[in-house]
């Protein structure tokens, strides 16, 4: 759905209720809704329940709430304004790819 500056925290480690943060920049509260529903349709057909919704439809910021998996929808403003990844800024920041694909682990080396 074409969300701006994509971020996924590992916020396990400090917060006991969800192991990442998804966090995403939409243009206004229409796109963030639709990117809202692809998500919810793409993770319904993989299995994955949601747990709660923030459903107003006029929102510049929605919440998915997925257990392991909470997804923020931010308009620009609101990001900047509410920055969770300043407040989470100890949070280890996950590498993702293109089109929403984890990138690809760095071997380990072996050691000697």
């Amino acid at each position: 759905m074409k969300a701006a500056d994509v971020v996924v925290l590992d916020i396990g480690p400090f917060l006991q209720l969800t192991d990442y943060f998804v966090i995403a920049t939409g243009t206004n509260p229409r796109h963030l809704r639709a990117t809202a529903e692809e998500i919810i349709r793409t993770l319904k057909q993989r299995g994955v329940r949601r747990l709660n919704t923030d459903s107003r439809s006029e929102a510049s910021w929605l919440l998915l709430d997925f257990g392991d998996v909470v997804v923020h929808l931010f308009e620009p403003a609101q990001r900047a304004f509410y920055d969770l990844e300043g407040l989470w800024a100890d949070a280890k920041r996950i590498s993702w790819g293109r089109k929403g694909r984890p990138a690809a682990k760095p071997k380990e080396k072996a050691e000697a």
